[in-house]
């Protein structure tokens, strides 16, 4: 059974989906049509914009959605049994496997774009990669964490965790990750703590959006973060989507669940490898590739 999976933030590089605009003109429409929704050129950043200018998050993630989206619209045959997205790839899997239209897909991007943007000027905050300790050992040290903010964010793969939080608290855990023995604690240069309490102002925004816009039946299951399982129903899918924010992305055990319900082919779709390097770590037999 084949998986498709859409990379998160941070798989954005210059030059990302300009052969796709370039070589098909279906592409192109869709690109078009982003910048008209967007009201801005979008295009141009992605095309021919500096690494700093993408790094925005109003710009990164409509970006990443994009390059992903059309990349799955515009493959001949695409047909996934399952489908899963790691943080703002959930809402290029949604789209791809039929639940939210492009259009909508594309503004309920930008808006919780533009509305963590806001979260993380409210309470600056930061993010942490955990190498070399065991997931327990990093939740433990974070509930140990009394005065700050400090919580698992993303399970990416066994030994591979972040943390999120506030400045200081993230200070404080990455020293005691240390000494419990972690082999690097490393500040990440994002803008926020995504996935972690701090998120709360964004979670309320993007909360309105969702419950506002059209969810249709999925033609395959969507893994998501929030729930790791199976999720066909329409009112689940929101419920999670709203989570999400707020809510740790269980990426090892959505993996998991994926080739426990019969996946043995998983397709990164969208920029860069990220995903495939976590799937082989997660499951070493599966096998993995790009569009």
């Amino acid at each position: 059974m084949k998986a498709f999976v859409f990379p998160g933030q941070g798989a954005q590089f210059p030059g990302m989906g300009k052969d796709l605009y370039e070589e098909n003109p279906k592409a192109k429409a869709l690109f078009e049509q982003a910048n008209e929704i967007l009201g801005f050129r979008i295009t141009d950043i992605m095309f021919d914009g500096t690494a700093e200018e993408l790094k925005q998050t109003k710009v990164t993630q409509p970006a990443i959605f994009l390059h992903s989206v059309i990349l799955a619209k515009t493959t001949p045959d695409f047909a996934p049994d399952m489908v899963a997205g790691h943080s703002l790839g959930e809402f290029s899997a949604l789209v791809s496997n039929g639940t939210l239209a492009f259009e909508d897909g594309l503004k309920l991007v930008y808006q919780r774009a533009l509305a963590m943007q806001e979260a993380c000027e409210i309470n600056p905050s930061t993010m942490a990669a955990i190498l070399g300790l065991a997931d327990e050992k990093v939740e433990e040290i974070c509930e140990g964490i009394k005065d700050e903010i400090v919580v698992p964010a993303n399970y990416n793969c066994p030994g591979q965790l972040v943390i999120s939080g506030s400045n200081k608290g993230i200070e404080i855990a990455c020293e005691k990750m240390k000494e419990a023995g972690a082999k690097r604690a490393l500040p990440l240069p994002v803008g926020g703590a995504f996935h972690s309490p701090l998120m709360e102002p964004a979670r309320e925004k993007l909360q309105k959006a969702i419950e506002a816009t059209v969810f249709s039946t999925p033609i395959c299951p969507v893994y998501q973060n929030v729930s790791t399982t199976a999720i066909s129903d329409v009112s689940d899918i929101k419920a999670n989507l709203i989570a999400q924010l707020t809510a740790p992305v269980k990426w090892t055990q959505s993996v998991q669940n994926m080739v426990k319900d019969g996946a043995t082919h998983f397709v990164e779709c969208g920029p860069g490898k990220v995903l495939q390097g976590l799937v082989k770590k997660i499951h070493p037999e599966a096998e993995v590739s790009g569009l």
